[in-house]
Protein backbone atom coordinates (compact mmCIF):
# COMPACT_ATOMS: atom_id res chain seq x y z
CA UNK A 1 0.00 0.00 0.00
CA UNK A 2 1.57 3.45 -1.11
CA UNK A 3 0.19 5.41 1.50
CA UNK A 4 1.26 5.12 5.57
CA UNK A 5 -0.55 8.54 6.95
CA UNK A 6 -4.18 7.49 8.21
CA UNK A 7 -7.21 7.91 5.54
CA UNK A 8 -10.46 9.04 5.43
CA UNK A 9 -12.44 6.84 2.89
CA UNK A 10 -15.73 7.77 1.87
CA UNK A 11 -17.73 5.38 0.33
CA UNK A 12 -20.74 6.50 -1.77
CA UNK A 13 -23.72 4.41 -1.58
CA UNK A 14 -22.61 3.19 1.27
CA UNK A 15 -25.74 2.05 2.37
CA UNK A 16 -26.10 -0.66 -0.80
CA UNK A 17 -25.47 -3.82 -1.52
CA UNK A 18 -21.63 -3.49 -2.00
CA UNK A 19 -21.33 -0.66 0.21
CA UNK A 20 -22.84 -3.24 3.33
CA UNK A 21 -20.42 -5.71 1.56
CA UNK A 22 -17.75 -3.17 2.11
CA UNK A 23 -18.84 -2.35 5.40
CA UNK A 24 -18.68 -5.59 6.90
CA UNK A 25 -15.15 -6.97 5.36
CA UNK A 26 -13.85 -3.82 6.79
CA UNK A 27 -15.02 -4.41 10.38
CA UNK A 28 -13.53 -8.30 10.18
CA UNK A 29 -10.03 -7.33 8.37
CA UNK A 30 -9.50 -3.87 8.74
CA UNK A 31 -6.42 -3.29 11.41
CA UNK A 32 -5.15 0.10 10.29
CA UNK A 33 -6.46 3.65 11.49
CA UNK A 34 -8.21 4.55 8.58
CA UNK A 35 -11.58 6.08 9.12
CA UNK A 36 -14.30 4.58 6.71
CA UNK A 37 -17.22 6.93 5.79
CA UNK A 38 -20.45 5.24 4.98
CA UNK A 39 -22.58 7.43 3.19
CA UNK A 40 -26.45 6.95 2.49
CA UNK A 41 -28.67 8.60 0.51
CA UNK A 42 -31.00 10.43 3.33
CA UNK A 43 -26.94 11.87 4.18
CA UNK A 44 -26.79 13.77 0.59
CA UNK A 45 -28.00 14.24 -2.41
CA UNK A 46 -25.34 13.41 -5.12
CA UNK A 47 -28.04 14.34 -7.48
CA UNK A 48 -27.07 18.30 -6.26
CA UNK A 49 -23.99 19.97 -6.76
CA UNK A 50 -24.16 22.08 -3.74
CA UNK A 51 -25.03 18.82 -1.67
CA UNK A 52 -22.33 17.15 -2.99
CA UNK A 53 -19.62 20.26 -2.16
CA UNK A 54 -20.77 20.69 1.22
CA UNK A 55 -20.91 16.86 2.48
CA UNK A 56 -16.89 16.39 0.57
CA UNK A 57 -16.11 19.74 2.95
CA UNK A 58 -17.69 18.53 6.01
CA UNK A 59 -15.87 14.75 5.42
CA UNK A 60 -13.11 16.09 4.08
CA UNK A 61 -12.03 12.31 2.40
CA UNK A 62 -8.47 11.50 1.28
CA UNK A 63 -10.10 8.95 -0.46
CA UNK A 64 -13.59 7.82 -2.47
CA UNK A 65 -15.03 4.48 -3.52
CA UNK A 66 -17.77 5.56 -5.40
CA UNK A 67 -21.08 3.20 -5.85
CA UNK A 68 -23.74 5.28 -5.54
CA UNK A 69 -26.09 5.05 -8.88
CA UNK A 70 -29.33 4.76 -10.23
CA UNK A 71 -30.15 1.38 -10.68
CA UNK A 72 -32.44 -0.87 -11.21
CA UNK A 73 -33.50 -4.49 -13.19
CA UNK A 74 -34.07 -5.44 -16.68
CA UNK A 75 -37.70 -4.11 -17.16
CA UNK A 76 -37.19 -0.56 -15.00
CA UNK A 77 -34.01 0.21 -17.02
CA UNK A 78 -36.35 -0.49 -20.11
CA UNK A 79 -38.81 2.07 -19.21
CA UNK A 80 -36.98 4.76 -17.72
CA UNK A 81 -34.09 5.15 -19.87
CA UNK A 82 -33.75 8.91 -19.18
CA UNK A 83 -33.88 9.22 -15.78
CA UNK A 84 -31.19 6.45 -15.81
CA UNK A 85 -29.16 8.27 -17.82
CA UNK A 86 -29.55 12.27 -16.52
CA UNK A 87 -29.26 11.27 -12.79
CA UNK A 88 -26.16 9.15 -13.09
CA UNK A 89 -24.48 11.73 -15.09
CA UNK A 90 -25.68 13.98 -12.48
CA UNK A 91 -24.41 11.85 -9.76
CA UNK A 92 -20.94 10.84 -11.32
CA UNK A 93 -19.93 14.38 -12.63
CA UNK A 94 -20.86 16.14 -9.01
CA UNK A 95 -18.46 13.45 -7.25
CA UNK A 96 -15.30 13.34 -9.77
CA UNK A 97 -16.02 16.95 -9.83
CA UNK A 98 -15.70 17.26 -5.62
CA UNK A 99 -12.48 14.89 -5.81
CA UNK A 100 -10.67 16.67 -7.89
CA UNK A 101 -11.56 20.04 -6.30
CA UNK A 102 -11.16 18.69 -2.76
CA UNK A 103 -7.79 16.91 -3.61
CA UNK A 104 -8.64 13.47 -3.05
CA UNK A 105 -5.79 11.19 -3.55
CA UNK A 106 -7.27 8.46 -5.15
CA UNK A 107 -11.29 7.60 -6.48
CA UNK A 108 -12.49 4.24 -7.39
CA UNK A 109 -15.33 4.19 -9.30
CA UNK A 110 -18.27 1.02 -9.91
CA UNK A 111 -19.05 0.20 -13.28
CA UNK A 112 -21.14 -2.34 -14.73
CA UNK A 113 -20.76 -5.06 -17.01
CA UNK A 114 -23.45 -3.91 -19.20
CA UNK A 115 -21.90 -0.34 -20.29
CA UNK A 116 -20.15 -3.45 -22.88
CA UNK A 117 -21.45 -3.60 -26.53
CA UNK A 118 -23.84 -5.22 -27.35
CA UNK A 119 -22.72 -6.95 -30.48
CA UNK A 120 -18.90 -8.23 -29.52
CA UNK A 121 -16.72 -11.41 -28.78
CA UNK A 122 -16.66 -13.08 -25.87
CA UNK A 123 -15.17 -13.11 -23.24
CA UNK A 124 -15.25 -9.23 -23.09
CA UNK A 125 -12.58 -7.83 -21.50
CA UNK A 126 -11.20 -4.17 -20.68
CA UNK A 127 -10.09 -3.11 -23.51
CA UNK A 128 -13.49 -3.36 -25.34
CA UNK A 129 -15.79 -0.95 -23.68
CA UNK A 130 -16.20 1.09 -26.35
CA UNK A 131 -16.27 -0.49 -29.07
CA UNK A 132 -19.67 -0.72 -30.05
CA UNK A 133 -23.10 0.66 -28.60
CA UNK A 134 -24.59 -1.48 -25.58
CA UNK A 135 -27.83 -3.45 -25.07
CA UNK A 136 -30.76 -1.07 -26.19
CA UNK A 137 -32.52 -2.16 -23.59
CA UNK A 138 -30.44 -0.46 -20.68
CA UNK A 139 -28.21 2.12 -22.83
CA UNK A 140 -29.44 5.13 -20.74
CA UNK A 141 -27.67 3.96 -17.86
CA UNK A 142 -24.79 1.87 -19.72
CA UNK A 143 -23.80 5.31 -21.44
CA UNK A 144 -23.91 6.80 -18.10
CA UNK A 145 -21.48 4.20 -16.76
CA UNK A 146 -19.18 4.62 -19.51
CA UNK A 147 -18.49 8.10 -18.89
CA UNK A 148 -17.06 7.51 -15.87
CA UNK A 149 -14.29 5.88 -17.74
CA UNK A 150 -13.88 8.65 -20.03
CA UNK A 151 -14.15 10.97 -17.17
CA UNK A 152 -11.29 9.10 -15.46
CA UNK A 153 -8.87 9.61 -18.30
CA UNK A 154 -9.64 13.19 -19.53
CA UNK A 155 -9.02 13.93 -15.03
CA UNK A 156 -6.06 12.07 -15.02
CA UNK A 157 -4.71 13.70 -18.77
CA UNK A 158 -5.68 17.32 -17.61
CA UNK A 159 -4.77 17.60 -13.93
CA UNK A 160 -3.01 14.21 -12.68
CA UNK A 161 -6.06 12.88 -11.44
CA UNK A 162 -5.93 9.41 -9.54
CA UNK A 163 -9.16 7.81 -10.51
CA UNK A 164 -9.84 4.45 -11.78
CA UNK A 165 -12.81 2.08 -12.02
CA UNK A 166 -13.66 -1.30 -11.73
CA UNK A 167 -16.38 -3.48 -12.87
CA UNK A 168 -18.06 -5.98 -11.51
CA UNK A 169 -20.25 -8.40 -12.89
CA UNK A 170 -23.74 -9.73 -11.39
CA UNK A 171 -24.13 -8.40 -7.65
CA UNK A 172 -25.83 -10.25 -5.32
CA UNK A 173 -25.91 -10.85 -1.44
CA UNK A 174 -27.14 -9.63 2.01
CA UNK A 175 -28.73 -5.85 1.29
CA UNK A 176 -29.88 -6.14 -2.01
CA UNK A 177 -33.00 -4.05 -3.36
CA UNK A 178 -35.76 -7.04 -3.20
CA UNK A 179 -38.09 -5.34 -4.82
CA UNK A 180 -40.34 -7.60 -7.85
CA UNK A 181 -40.02 -5.63 -10.78
CA UNK A 182 -36.90 -3.12 -9.80
CA UNK A 183 -34.41 -5.25 -8.38
CA UNK A 184 -32.28 -7.48 -9.98
CA UNK A 185 -32.66 -11.18 -11.10
CA UNK A 186 -31.44 -13.07 -7.90
CA UNK A 187 -32.83 -10.72 -5.12
CA UNK A 188 -36.41 -10.80 -7.36
CA UNK A 189 -36.54 -14.78 -7.40
CA UNK A 190 -35.45 -14.81 -3.59
CA UNK A 191 -38.29 -12.48 -2.86
CA UNK A 192 -40.67 -14.10 -5.53
CA UNK A 193 -39.97 -17.45 -4.17
CA UNK A 194 -40.76 -16.33 -0.08
CA UNK A 195 -43.89 -14.88 -1.36
CA UNK A 196 -45.10 -18.72 -3.50
CA UNK A 197 -43.83 -20.33 -0.39
CA UNK A 198 -46.13 -18.38 1.73
CA UNK A 199 -49.20 -18.22 -0.72
CA UNK A 200 -48.78 -21.41 -1.69
CA UNK A 201 -48.30 -20.94 -5.94
CA UNK A 202 -45.91 -22.18 -7.93
CA UNK A 203 -42.58 -19.83 -9.07
CA UNK A 204 -43.18 -17.85 -12.56
CA UNK A 205 -39.96 -16.30 -13.71
CA UNK A 206 -40.03 -14.13 -16.64
CA UNK A 207 -38.04 -15.19 -19.75
CA UNK A 208 -36.82 -18.71 -20.68
CA UNK A 209 -34.24 -18.58 -18.12
CA UNK A 210 -31.43 -19.57 -20.58
CA UNK A 211 -29.55 -16.40 -20.33
CA UNK A 212 -26.14 -16.96 -18.98
CA UNK A 213 -24.88 -14.64 -16.28
CA UNK A 214 -21.14 -14.55 -14.14
CA UNK A 215 -22.50 -13.60 -9.94
CA UNK A 216 -20.03 -12.00 -7.95
CA UNK A 217 -20.96 -12.54 -4.20
CA UNK A 218 -21.15 -8.81 -2.80
CA UNK A 219 -18.42 -10.17 0.25
CA UNK A 220 -16.32 -11.50 -2.37
CA UNK A 221 -16.50 -7.93 -4.21
CA UNK A 222 -16.05 -6.20 -1.24
CA UNK A 223 -12.39 -7.61 -0.79
CA UNK A 224 -11.06 -6.99 -4.11
CA UNK A 225 -12.77 -3.62 -4.31
CA UNK A 226 -10.54 -2.92 -0.88
CA UNK A 227 -7.58 -4.44 -2.61
CA UNK A 228 -8.25 -1.91 -5.69
CA UNK A 229 -8.09 0.63 -3.45
CA UNK A 230 -5.09 0.12 -1.94
CA UNK A 231 -3.03 -1.79 -4.99
CA UNK A 232 -4.17 -1.41 -8.13
CA UNK A 233 -2.67 1.75 -10.06
CA UNK A 234 -3.65 1.65 -14.06
CA UNK A 235 -6.24 4.50 -15.11
CA UNK A 236 -8.07 1.57 -17.23
CA UNK A 237 -10.93 -0.05 -15.76
CA UNK A 238 -10.69 -3.60 -14.07
CA UNK A 239 -13.00 -6.55 -14.41
CA UNK A 240 -13.89 -8.30 -11.05
CA UNK A 241 -15.64 -11.55 -11.60
CA UNK A 242 -15.52 -15.52 -11.04
CA UNK A 243 -13.91 -16.69 -14.03
CA UNK A 244 -15.96 -17.43 -17.25
CA UNK A 245 -16.50 -21.61 -16.29
CA UNK A 246 -18.66 -20.06 -13.38
CA UNK A 247 -21.58 -18.49 -15.88
CA UNK A 248 -24.92 -20.06 -14.78
CA UNK A 249 -28.33 -19.83 -16.51
CA UNK A 250 -30.74 -17.87 -14.91
CA UNK A 251 -32.70 -21.04 -14.61
CA UNK A 252 -30.00 -23.38 -12.87
CA UNK A 253 -30.05 -19.88 -10.05
CA UNK A 254 -33.61 -20.23 -9.85
CA UNK A 255 -33.25 -24.06 -9.33
CA UNK A 256 -30.00 -23.24 -6.62
CA UNK A 257 -32.69 -20.38 -5.01
CA UNK A 258 -35.89 -22.53 -4.74
CA UNK A 259 -33.15 -25.51 -3.15
CA UNK A 260 -31.91 -23.40 -0.50
CA UNK A 261 -35.30 -22.29 0.57
CA UNK A 262 -36.70 -25.85 0.52
CA UNK A 263 -39.60 -24.36 -2.03
CA UNK A 264 -41.88 -27.58 -3.47
CA UNK A 265 -43.80 -25.70 -6.10
CA UNK A 266 -43.21 -25.87 -10.05
CA UNK A 267 -41.04 -24.01 -11.81
CA UNK A 268 -42.87 -21.75 -14.76
CA UNK A 269 -40.59 -19.99 -17.49
CA UNK A 270 -43.42 -17.01 -18.78
CA UNK A 271 -41.21 -17.20 -22.35
CA UNK A 272 -43.57 -13.85 -23.42
CA UNK A 273 -41.47 -11.73 -21.40
CA UNK A 274 -38.32 -10.24 -22.34
CA UNK A 275 -34.72 -12.33 -21.54
CA UNK A 276 -32.46 -9.39 -22.36
CA UNK A 277 -29.39 -9.41 -23.36
CA UNK A 278 -28.45 -13.35 -23.71
CA UNK A 279 -24.84 -13.35 -22.16
CA UNK A 280 -22.05 -10.82 -21.17
CA UNK A 281 -19.08 -13.57 -20.49
CA UNK A 282 -15.93 -11.59 -19.17
CA UNK A 283 -12.65 -12.32 -18.83
CA UNK A 284 -10.99 -12.13 -15.04
CA UNK A 285 -7.66 -12.82 -16.56
CA UNK A 286 -6.00 -9.49 -15.73
CA UNK A 287 -7.27 -9.84 -12.27
CA UNK A 288 -6.03 -13.04 -11.80
CA UNK A 289 -2.78 -11.90 -13.33
CA UNK A 290 -2.58 -9.42 -10.38
CA UNK A 291 -4.77 -11.86 -7.48
CA UNK A 292 -2.54 -14.82 -8.27
CA UNK A 293 -4.41 -16.59 -5.33
CA UNK A 294 -7.71 -15.45 -6.62
CA UNK A 295 -11.23 -16.92 -4.40
CA UNK A 296 -14.64 -16.91 -4.75
CA UNK A 297 -17.51 -18.33 -2.34
CA UNK A 298 -18.98 -21.28 -3.95
CA UNK A 299 -22.56 -20.34 -5.58
CA UNK A 300 -24.35 -22.70 -3.75
CA UNK A 301 -23.30 -21.53 -0.63
CA UNK A 302 -23.82 -17.48 -1.19
CA UNK A 303 -27.08 -17.95 -2.59
CA UNK A 304 -27.95 -20.13 0.68
CA UNK A 305 -26.52 -17.51 3.14
CA UNK A 306 -28.55 -14.82 0.44
CA UNK A 307 -31.86 -16.53 0.94
CA UNK A 308 -31.12 -17.12 4.86
CA UNK A 309 -30.52 -13.21 5.33
CA UNK A 310 -33.83 -11.95 3.11
CA UNK A 311 -35.80 -14.45 5.36
CA UNK A 312 -33.93 -13.21 8.42
CA UNK A 313 -34.65 -9.74 7.50
CA UNK A 314 -37.88 -9.84 5.82
CA UNK A 315 -39.99 -6.77 7.20
CA UNK A 316 -37.17 -4.72 7.08
CA UNK A 317 -35.32 -5.04 3.82
CA UNK A 318 -35.51 -3.14 0.89
CA UNK A 319 -38.44 -4.59 -1.63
Amino acid sequence: MAETTKRTILVTGGSGLVGKGIEKYVKETDKSNDVWVFMRSSDCDLKSKESTRNYFEKIRPTHVIHLAARVGGLFSNMKYKVEFFRENIDINDNVLACCKEFNIVKCVSCLSTCIFPDKTTYPIDETMIHNGPPHPSNEGYAYAKRMIDVLNRAYNEEYGCKFTSVIPTNIYGPHDNYHLTDGHVIPGLIHKTYLAMKNNQDLTIMGSGKPLRQFIYSYDLAKYFVWALNNYEEMSPLILSVGEEDEISIADVARLITEAMEFKGKLIFDTTKADGQFKKTASNLKLKSLVPDLTFTPIQQAIKESCQWFIDNYETARK
